[in-house]
């Protein structure tokens, strides 16, 4: 029970120190022990879960991108087994509980009675000096009383030997794991680490009951990724209703998220200039490019519908309304764009999940100001019809005037 509950206190002290490391890495920029990814392997063996973790490690080396590779060993401590021959024991009359309660006496101690001070109560402990029990040897010097007068020793009734034993033992979901911590980098996180993963798969054989768990950044990916993949489509859903309710129009709501769509390229030509990987915070970069890039096609689009209603030939007016619009476009893009810039070229501590959302942003506001001018015009031509809804035309309304 000794033994338990140290191990327990020592995994729980580990952990507290793990998040220190944690703590010492985000406040000082100190690279540390700890990797932004890990592997599990769950078992109940350590000899076993340390012998897998070893193989784990050896395959990932091989995986381009993965850094930073480490094994939290667990095995390493010293321990002294002491295991009673029950047939010896036999012979000298002695029960196993006498063996056991001996050992426990000499070298942990026994408490025999209790000292008050006060309304203190300590206990009074008997154990060996340490001369005694601090060696192998003078361990299996202890002496018990047979029934028959025999004093014996205690190597006569028991195996002693040393072995490697547990220093660290980590634990989640009641059982043992042994923890292999790695980085990627100069490469996409989800390519690096299915790649891993389909290697490990191929060449590490588990026992029954056990089993390896991919933790870290990559599982938090994963569960942004499910999410997304709700977010967009009703993103894209509520900005199309939005619209239509605008417009009353189906074409026209229609023909602003080509632009919102033709956005996009931008964005991902900005992170393969910049050679940044695809990420979570880019992905929520996108979905802010999308606000921006209604806007700025509402705004032409709009334009140009007011020009048709003063009874400006298609053509002109969406010549007049890229020249127009110009200007209150550009001043959209630039408050994002220039506000956004120092965090996209930033590669400060802490830069990594910022950077990719305004490296997204950025580019992809840069391209939207062209598309906007020139591509928005065009398409709007070539889907313009006569029975276009359009604006009640203003009285007054000269060309020129415009308000930005």
């Amino acid at each position: 029970m000794g033994d338990i509950l140290g191990a327990v206190d020592q995994s729980h002290r580990s952990h507290v120190d793990l998040l220190q490391a944690l703590l010492d890495e985000a406040s000082a920029g100190i690279r540390v022990v700890v990797g932004e990814l890990a592997i599990k392997v769950y078992g109940d063996t350590l000899k076993t879960l340390e012998d897998k973790s070893a193989q784990i490690a050896r395959i990932m080396g091989t995986v381009k991108g993965v850094e930073d590779l480490g094994v939290f060993h667990v095995l390493g401590q010293p321990n002294l087994n002491v295991t009673v021959d029950r047939d010896a024991a036999a012979r000298y009359q002695i029960n196993v509980a006498d063996v056991q309660d001996a050992v426990q006496t000499a070298v942990g101690g026994n408490a025999l009675s209790q000292v008050l001070k006060g309304e203190a109560r300590y206990d009074l402990v008997l154990r060996y000096l340490p001369q005694y029990r601090d060696t192998k040897e003078a361990i299996e010097n202890i002496r018990l009383l047979s029934p028959s007068g025999e004093r014996v020793s205690l190597s006569q009734l028991c195996r002693i030997s040393i072995a490697d034993g547990g220093s660290e033992i980590y634990r989640e979901g009641n059982q043992r794991y042994v923890a292999i911590k790695y980085s990627v980098r100069g490469r996409d996180l989800g390519g690096a680490v299915e790649e891993a993963m389909r290697k490990v798969n191929e060449q590490v054989k588990l026992p029954a009951g056990y089993h390896i768990d991919w933790a870290g950044e990559y599982e938090s990916q994963k569960r942004a990724d499910k999410r997304l993949l709700i977010v967009l489509p009703i993103t894209i859903l509520v900005i199309f209703i939005i619209l239509y309710t605008m417009f009353k129009s189906f074409k026209w709501a229609l023909l602003i998220l080509a632009n919102v769509a033709m956005a996009r390229f931008g964005g991902l030509l900005a992170l393969l200039i910049t050679g940044t990987n695809f990420s979570v915070s880019s992905g929520v970069g996108f979905l802010a490019l999308f606000g921006v890039s209604v806007q700025t096609g509402v705004i032409m689009l709009e334009y140009i519908n007011q020009l048709r209603a003063k009874r400006f030939s298609t053509e002109d007016a969406a010549v007049e309304g890229a020249v127009l619009r110009l200007r209150p476009i550009m001043m959209t893009m630039l408050v994002a764009t220039l506000g956004l810039l120092p965090a996209a070229l930033s590669h400060a501590i802490g830069s990594d999940s910022q950077r990719p959302f305004a490296i997204v942003i950025v580019g992809g506001l840069i391209a939207d100001l062209v598309m906007s001018i020139f591509l928005l015009p065009t398409l709007y031509v070539w889907a313009a019809g006569e029975r276009d809804v359009l604006p009640v035309a203003e009285e007054g309304f000269e060309i020129g005037e415009h308000v930005d």
